[in-house]
């Protein structure tokens, strides 16, 4: 999607962020670019026999739902948009139904010319200070559980077989009880999101 083709809103969106400072990297490689992906705690490393082959910046937001007046929040999902160097958008993260799990409610991951799709669960976390921003989410390494072609046999990033949540700023949950049942909580945060697959 080249920035002609993008909606006003979402063009709206990116130049408040970046007026804000509230992206402050933008990271993006692809396949055939032989990257290096960010070093990483011991238990995030991707098993032997993938490679990486994309790396774009997510902002949005981490959100939260009260279920009851004092208790911790609950965590209801992420709402994201992923970037690439050129500041386009290029995927788009949220929750939703996973068909191969009966529909399980995942992670996941569409790529926004093709409409490739993958879900996937998270398998560890890592807060290591050596690595992890104080006050930011945790680092994390999912495994692919469900990925599903484009319309038009589009299969940007449905072989993705891993995922890893890098880089993280802010997204954590508001500090305290929550006020109230139903009461929401969208935490804004930043995060690169490292995909790989099967060599």
């Amino acid at each position: 999607m080249n920035g002609a083709s993008k909606t006003p809103a979402t063009r709206v969106l990116f130049a408040a962020c970046l007026s804000l400072g509230a992206v402050t990297s933008v990271t993006s490689a692809r396949a055939g670019d032989n990257f290096t992906p960010p070093a990483v705690p011991g238990n995030l490393q991707v098993p032997e026999g993938n490679r990486a082959f994309l790396m774009d910046h997510a902002v949005g937001t981490q959100n939260y739902i009260c279920l009851g007046a004092g208790l911790p929040w609950t965590f209801i999902g992420p709402q994201a948009t992923l970037y690439n160097d050129e500041a386009e958008q290029s995927l788009t993260h949220f929750l939703s139904p996973n068909a191969a799990e009966n529909g399980v409610a995942r992670a996941t991951w569409q790529h926004s010319r093709d409409t490739s799709a993958v879900w996937a669960m998270a398998i560890a976390s890592s807060s290591d200070p050596a690595y992890v921003a104080s006050g930011a989410i945790p680092w994390l390494l999912l495994r692919v559980v469900g990925a599903q072609a484009g319309p038009n046999a589009g299969d940007k990033i449905s072989a993705t077989t891993f995922i890893q949540r890098v880089n993280t700023v802010g997204g954590s949950a508001p500090a305290g009880g929550c006020p109230g049942v139903g009461a929401r909580a969208f935490v804004p945060y930043e995060t690169d999101y490292v995909f790989y697959e099967s060599n």
